[in-house]
């Protein structure tokens, strides 16, 4: 008798607390980790309430630029040239070509009638 693999959907698999992706989960760390060194100036002021949402409103940003994907907008030239693309790849694209110092250049020669 032979061995046969059967297929089974193993898309969600990968995920943590069923919502968290690994991605989403270390961008969610780390932005929480930046919250918390707001947390804790405003703690020293006094205000705790204030920096515990500065860190829950970080570690949901952090979130969603790991999960989420650029959106389908017909009307933006911008939005159509990169849609479906994910939100930190877009980021990561944008630091490195910053940080080379890099320029686009482009001609423009008026049309004569």
């Amino acid at each position: 008798m032979g061995t046969y693999k059967i297929p089974r959907n193993t898309k969600g698999e990968g995920r943590i607390l069923y919502i968290f992706s690994t991605k989403a989960l270390i961008y969610t760390i780390v932005a929480a980790l930046i919250g918390g060194l707001f947390y804790l100036i405003f703690d020293a002021i006094g205000l705790t309430s204030v920096g515990l949402i500065i860190v829950v409103l970080f570690g949901v940003i952090g979130f969603s630029i790991g999960t989420f994907k650029v959106p389908k907008i017909g009307s933006s030239k911008f939005f159509r040239d990169i849609s479906g693309e994910n939100i930190d790849d877009i980021i990561k694209r944008y630091i490195k070509f910053k940080s080379k110092k890099n320029k686009i250049y482009t001609l423009y020669t008026k049309e004569e009638e």
